[in-house]
């Protein structure tokens, strides 16, 4: 399967999270992005360095100057439970606008066609790096990342997007 590219469709598919109230909800990708401008980045794994301490403090950093450019919602993917994903956000106590969703199974990341098998280190088949800007369900920019890297699916680079390519 192809990897999800400018111009496509995003497929549907469930993710979970824990809301407010500490219940367990599932919610299809559609209907958070339908109608709507926005971000859908994935990390390989809630906890580790790279995703920790640069990936997800970029778009919580700059998530008021995303809303600003048009950004309607920012969703972080990660192939892990829910549980983890929670306590996960925990850690992020100035976190007010990055929504932390549970790919549990990796069924939606393979959907997108952006599995990373890291099972030679221990760790299975976790999810690429990489940041979408999705408008109304459409692809309008892919920044996926090689393994390992971080380089092209950051905040700032979303923000270069919709102030360049004029999508704010």
């Amino acid at each position: 399967m192809a990897p999800i590219a400018v111009g496509d469709v995003i497929p549907d598919g469930t993710v979970s999270y824990f809301d407010e109230q500490d219940q367990l909800q599932s919610v299809s990708v559609h209907s958070l992005s339908k109608g709507k401008k926005v971000i859908i980045f994935a990390v390989p794994g809630a906890f580790t360095p790279t995703c920790s301490t640069k990936h997800v403090p970029g778009f919580i950093d700059k998530a008021d100057r995303l809303k600003s450019k048009g950004v309607e919602k920012i969703l972080c993917v990660s192939v892990n439970d829910p549980f983890v994903m929670k306590a996960w956000a925990k850690t992020f106590p100035e976190n007010k606008h990055v929504k932390f969703l549970a790919d549990g199974a990796g069924k939606y990341t393979h959907s997108l066609g952006l599995e990373l098998d890291l099972s030679e280190k221990g760790l299975g088949v976790r999810s690429r790096r990489y940041a979408l800007l999705v408008d109304d369900l459409k692809v309008k920019v892919a920044y996926v990342e090689a393994g390992g890297e971080f380089t092209v699916s950051g905040a700032d680079e979303i923000l270069k997007a919709l102030e360049c390519f004029g999508l704010s």
